[in-house]
């Protein structure tokens, strides 16, 4: 009989972009953390009940609307803390609000993270610890969330199933997102398997064999 993981993972799509909000938990502790709340705050929540986790922390890649447009009131509703992103990210948390109006997403509301997160920094959700990186380019705070023991990371939108991050928005930086890919991820090891913000999981590996943008045939 295979090993119970350390921790598990439902992943609940939410708001009009269908962000891969993240619903992760402690199999020994259950409690869970939300990554990326962008909003369908009851939608999250029915996820937990059906999985009977207790939500202990929020934990944001970066601050685009759709990834964290309901942490405010997510916090609010459960008296919970906020970690992430990188204080770099502070410009897209102030435009949070007027993003939301202009997407149709009046839900979208300012927060003041718990805790800034830096690159080598650690979170804990119940007994299990995962590992900041700091992956700036698709936003200058962007973080990515590495459980060593499982192989596995919560890479937001700096790498999808055969794409990267786009870096066309207000301080996006292409260079910045190639490295953050291939001096950063890479070096995890290609049997990491990846919850991106958008789409289906992927693991390096399969990235690195055909994805066309940091693939090893094209950088």
């Amino acid at each position: 009989m295979p090993p119970i993981p350390a921790l598990q993972v439902a992943i609940v799509p939410v708001t009009p972009f269908e962000q891969n909000c993240s619903l992760a938990w402690c199999t020994e502790t259950k409690q869970g953390a939300v990554i990326d709340p962008g909003g369908d705050l009851d939608r999250i929540e029915r996820a937990a009940a059906e999985y009977g986790v207790t939500l202990e922390k929020i934990l944001i890649t970066h601050a685009h609307l759709d990834h964290a447009g309901a942490a405010a009131a997510l916090h609010e509703r459960l008296s919970i803390p906020i970690e992430g992103p990188h204080r770099d990210d502070q410009f897209w948390i102030d435009r949070i609000e007027e993003s939301g109006r202009s997407y149709g997403m009046p839900h979208c509301r300012k927060f003041s993270p718990d805790r800034w997160l830096n690159d080598g920094d650690t979170v804990t959700i119940g007994a299990q610890t995962l590992e900041v990186i700091h992956c700036p380019g698709h936003t200058p705070g962007h973080v990515v969330f590495f459980h060593r023991g499982m192989k596995l990371a919560f890479v937001g939108d700096v790498l999808f199933q055969g794409s990267i991050g786009r870096t066309d928005f207000p301080r996006g930086n292409h260079r910045d997102l190639i490295a953050s890919i291939t001096q950063k991820l890479w070096p995890l090891g290609s049997d990491v398997n990846f919850v991106p913000g958008h789409g289906s999981v992927s693991t390096f590996g399969q990235e690195r064999l055909h994805n066309p943008f940091v693939g090893d045939k094209v950088v």
